[in-house]
């Protein structure tokens, strides 16, 4: 799959398809190249619909989420 392709799917109408292949990027890539690609809102706001991919990684990205959103700084991040 081509890069052009891959980022076409995560802005795909279908939310399941966006949910899909933003937990593939999440399962794969490092943690600062996924924020590359979507923005934290974005995995907040779709959270019910991407852990169900994350397979083994979902573990790390639940305590990563909740850490970022009880940081005394989680208002001020450009998310």
């Amino acid at each position: 799959m081509s890069l052009d392709s891959f980022r076409a799917n995560l802005r795909h109408p279908d939310p399941e398809v966006r949910a899909y292949f933003i937990g593939k990027l999440m399962r794969q890539a490092k943690p600062d190249d996924v924020f590359s690609f979507v923005a934290l809102r974005e995995i907040e706001d779709q959270w019910d619909s991407i852990e169900r991919y994350l397979g083994h990684s979902r573990e790390f990205w639940r305590w990563l989420l909740e850490r970022w959103a009880t940081s005394p700084h989680a208002g001020h991040a450009d998310r």
